[in-house]
Order: C-alpha cells, then structure tokens, then sequence
C-alpha cells in the first residue's frame, strides 16, 4: 500500500452544537449540566488545579539572570595620560593594571586630559576619545580582541 494510493472517505459535516434536543448535540450541547463547565463564560485559567497549589507554584525558582554578553571594559582618556608607554594595547593596560587580562574588549571613553602622543590600538573607542588622541598628536587604530591561547593536552607537555 503507497500513501498515493491510499483511498480517504468524505470528511463529515461539523455538527451544529445546542440546535434542539433531536441534533445530535443539542440542549446542553455537550457541555453537561450544571457547573463552571456549562457556563458561557466557565472555565478555569490555565494550571488551575481546582484550588489545589498549582504545580507552578509549588516547583522552585530560579533567582537573577547571568547575562553571557561578554563585557567590553573602559579606559579613560586620563589613564592613558598616566601610562609612560607611546603604543598602548591590551598587554600594556594588563601591565597598567586598568584591566585584569589581555583577552578582554577594552574601548576608550573621553573623560579627562590627554597630552601626550600615542598610538592606541585597541578594540572600540567614542568618537570624542579619537578626537581628543589625534588632538594630542598620537592615532587610533581598531584592533580584534586577542584569542586565548589553547590548553595543552599532557601530551603537547
């Protein structure tokens, strides 16, 4: 048997429901007698368990919300000032102690004085940030976020 082959009866007419006691489902048109389900309005919400403690609300929640956006940290114009380095990247500001490792995002935001020239090759700056360095004489390059290093396996030890 092919399902092409297949032969299907006439579907039958939907039955017109509280029509008069002799149409199949007339009078309480399949809703019973009496009670919350008969009404026009009747019923109960969805997970109501007749008054019992819904199963929703016995089961235990889940607190906050661990958001895995990787942050971008911030360097101020200021910082930079202070750093005796002339080519900042993401080892210096390591080193500098303005972020904790060199894999992170790092953008550099216009807050305080910069004087002196440096080329600053990092991932994102504010448009006031590039003005403010180019000002001083220095450039800005966008860079990619350094990859982590691999793990060796015991064999690669």
């Amino acid at each position: 048997m092919k399902f092409n082959e297949l032969k299907v009866n006439k579907l039958k007419k939907p039955t017109r429901k509280g029509r008069g006691i002799a149409a199949g489902e007339g009078k309480t048109a399949g809703r019973g007698t009496k009670g919350q389900g008969a009404r026009k309005s009747g019923g109960v919400r969805p997970g109501f368990e007749g008054g019992q403690m819904p199963l929703y609300m016995k089961l235990p929640k889940l607190r906050g919300f661990t958001s895995h956006r990787q942050k971008v940290y911030n360097v101020y114009t200021g910082q930079l000032d202070s750093i005796k380095k002339s080519v900042i990247d993401t080892d210096v500001l390591t080193e500098e102690g303005l972020i904790e490792n060199p894999y992170v995002k790092v953008k550099v935001v216009l807050k305080g004085d910069l004087n002196k020239k440096l080329t600053v090759k990092l991932q994102g700056a504010s448009s006031g940030a590039i003005k403010a360095i180019e000002k001083a004489g220095g450039k800005f390059e966008k860079t990619q976020q350094l990859g982590r290093p691999a793990k060796k396996t015991k064999e690669q030890q």
